[in-house]
């Protein structure tokens, strides 16, 4: 048994040990689950994926005369601007705005977003920014024309809904004609599979119960440091779950939030999917405590052993049908079989860039600059998945 602060003065002392869940795995195949748990102290976890439902918060300073923002945009990227004068919240997945631009041109902007302006902030670029205001009193200002850096701005932090899905689905297209998803590209009659979780590197999948995260959890988060603030959006733990207590399916996610100002534009970057729209892919990495064998044991957990299902999506309603249950080591081997027909498999996020995360914040642990936080409260285990009606339509009336 260990706690969290013998395994910080651990870190402070230059002593600690630290895995990635790779090496972990390696090593509890050779010398099994109590003597690995003997030899390590931290195993991190870390993923480079696609999210959406990402954001970054801005406080501009006040101008002279004062304006009150009502309307905003970067770089043609549109801003919310309806809480604080000169906040803003800006949305990855907000897209540019090519009005007034040629049809050529104008693809080319639309092809730009939310992600893209963030990642530009992060990277110290000059961000054109243009405001219209209410006009008050006390904030008579009518109008902004200016341009601003991380530097010349107050706050600027990403503060993320929803991230880390814990599981997610494989996305395959049994119809005609191809089909432009939040997965890419899927491909007429069963062309391509889609999958979007890293299976056996996931974090969340190394602790499916999430008894070692919470509230104030301390991460890596864009190549900064970020903290878990609250359950993320769509989080359903009551997914169903395997024997060895993994979902089947999108399970829990997590809110993040972090300085801005500290990320590296080489974990935060802007993407575009193709007749879809723009998003953020993001680096994240979670360390895990090994308190006692049984983080061990989670953290074991191998590709055979998770499965996700397949979903065709030609069908266009909330609920669409499944070809079933697929395991990750199916996934990665690049081709499954559905309805006996061979089909080729490519993951959304970078598997390559997902252990290098995890390498990095093993980098930082080892030298001391990060140190792990015990959460102030636990990721609600209980959430159910409300879906919405659309009460009034023909489909509800009969």
């Amino acid at each position: 048994m260990r706690t969290i602060a013998e395994i910080n003065d651990k870190i402070q002392r230059g002593s600690v040990v630290v895995w990635t869940v790779e090496q972990l795995k390696a090593r509890v195949a050779e010398a099994g689950i109590p003597q690995t748990a003997a030899e390590v102290d931290v195993i991190v976890a870390g993923t480079f994926e696609p999210m959406e439902s990402s954001g970054a918060i801005l406080n501009l300073g006040h101008t002279d005369p004062p304006i009150k923002i009502r309307q905003c945009w970067l770089d043609r990227v549109a801003a919310y601007s309806g809480f604080g004068a000169v906040d803003l919240y800006l949305g990855a997945s907000q897209s540019a705005e090519s009005i007034g631009m040629s049809e050529a041109d104008g693809e080319e902007v639309r092809e730009r977003g939310g992600g893209h302006v963030i990642e530009d902030l992060i990277a110290g670029k000059s961000v054109p920014l243009r405001a219209t205001g209410q006009g008050t009193d006390c904030y008579p200002r009518a109008t902004l024309d200016t341009v601003i850096t991380k530097d010349t701005i107050n706050q600027f932090y990403l503060f993320n809904p929803r991230n880390l899905y814990q599981n997610f689905i494989v996305g395959v297209n049994g119809g005609d004609r191809p089909l432009y998803t939040y997965l890419g590209p899927l491909q007429p009659r069963l062309g391509n599979a889609v999958y979007s979780n890293t299976g056996a590197l996931s974090p969340l999948l190394n602790d499916p119960n999430l008894r070692l995260l919470g509230i104030g959890s301390r991460i890596f988060m864009g190549g900064g440091i970020g903290y878990i603030t609250w359950e993320g959006t769509q989080h359903f733990p009551l997914q169903k779950r395997r024997p060895n207590e993994t979902p089947i399916g999108p399970a829990a996610t997590l809110a993040l939030i972090g300085d801005a100002k500290q990320m590296n534009p080489k974990w935060v970057r802007g993407c575009y999917f193709k007749q879809y729209g723009p998003s953020l892919m993001l680096g994240v990495g979670i360390p895990f405590p090994v308190l006692d064998e049984e983080v061990v044991r989670r953290c074991a957990v191998t590709d055979a052993e998770l499965v996700a299902p397949i979903i065709d999506f030609s069908i266009p309603r909330r609920v669409r049908p499944t070809f079933g249950l697929v395991s990750y080591a199916q996934l990665k081997s690049g081709k499954i079989k559905i309805e006996n027909k061979i089909v080729r498999t490519a993951p959304l996020a970078s598997i390559a860039l997902s252990r290098q995360v995890a390498l990095e914040l093993k980098e930082w642990i080892e030298a001391g600059t990060f140190m792990l936080t015990e959460p102030v409260a636990p990721i609600p285990s209980d959430r159910a998945f409300i879906p919405q009606e659309v009460w009034g339509s023909r489909t509800n009336l009969e």
